[in-house]
């Protein structure tokens, strides 16, 4: 299928895309990568009024890391995570899920922030960003504000962003010392939205117990799922093999999976237990190395 017909602006100043974005509101989509928005042109599922071209805009495209932050610009491609020489020592995560999505050709041109604004239930970056606490920052006509990630996923492929925002930068606290990260997803094949994924984060303590979890799920929910039940009752403990069980137990009761053409939600329910076991078994033994 074609697309339906559409306006196209090319802008070259977030100013300039800020004002077509005002001018058209829900009519205008906003185009970075393309990776998510032109498959749902060409079915037709998305049928904007007026496509704003961002590419043109200078200063958009960069990964910025300091001491306290990992800034992440509205044109940063996915690509870059995994040739960056810094994300991989500071920010893993990002770097152990990132492979996943799609094909390289794919993450070439997709962008850390437009996955974020897609916000699909199975993309892995959503989660990512939730699971590291990362903070969205956005611009509009009424001025810039900040929204924690854990905030920004209201609802199916809806965000807090209104029609006349633009997210123009993601950022990344660094990790807390003795913290190792692990992503684990299984899909129907690789490259393939996730049927179910699960990033995790444990911080131990100096006496070996876990002081700080987090557990966040792609797939099983409208928006990145977050157990918080079940990273409750890892705090605090020694981790142990049935203490990893009984937390993925807790995570696969608590989670909201669908059923679709892909897997019924009772299989979901499964991978969430076992991919659980292993996401906290690899994050605190890299935990571990780093203390």
């Amino acid at each position: 299928m074609k697309p339906a017909p559409f306006e196209y602006a090319a802008p070259e100043s977030v100013e300039e895309v800020l004002e077509l974005l005002g001018e058209h509101g829900e009519e205008a989509k906003v185009l970075a990568g393309g990776q998510s928005l032109g498959p749902l042109l060409n079915m037709r599922l998305a049928t904007p009024g007026v496509l704003v071209d961002i590419n043109r805009v200078e200063g958009l495209s960069y990964l910025r890391s300091g001491d306290d932050v990992l800034a992440v610009g509205a044109l940063a491609r996915q690509r870059s995570i995994e040739r960056s020489i810094s994300i991989p020592r500071r920010w893993p995560l990002l770097h152990q899920a990132a492979p996943y999505i799609g094909h390289v050709a794919i993450r070439n041109r997709g962008t850390i922030c437009g996955s974020l604004a897609h916000a699909d239930p199975a993309a892995e970056l959503p989660a990512v960003a939730v699971a590291l606490g990362a903070r969205l920052r956005i611009r509009g006509a009424r001025g810039e504000r900040e929204v924690e990630a854990g905030d920004f996923f209201v609802n199916y492929m809806t965000t807090d962003l209104a029609p006349d925002e633009l997210l123009v930068e993601a950022r990344f606290p660094p990790l807390p010392p003795r913290t190792g990260t692990s992503w684990k997803e299984v899909a129907r094949r690789h490259g393939d939205f996730a049927l179910v994924g699960v990033a995790a984060v444990v911080t131990l303590a100096r006496d070996g117990r876990c002081e700080r979890v987090r557990l966040v799920y792609t797939g099983v929910a409208p928006t990145p799922f977050e157990a918080g039940d079940a990273e409750e009752m890892l705090s605090g403990e020694s981790p142990t093999q049935e203490l990893f069980g009984e937390a993925a137990e807790r995570a696969a009761r608590d989670c909201e999976p669908g059923s679709d053409v892909h897997a019924s939600a009772a299989y979901r329910r499964h991978l969430v237990r076992v991919l659980t076991k292993r996401a906290l078994g690899e994050a605190v033994r890299r935990a571990r190395e780093e203390g």
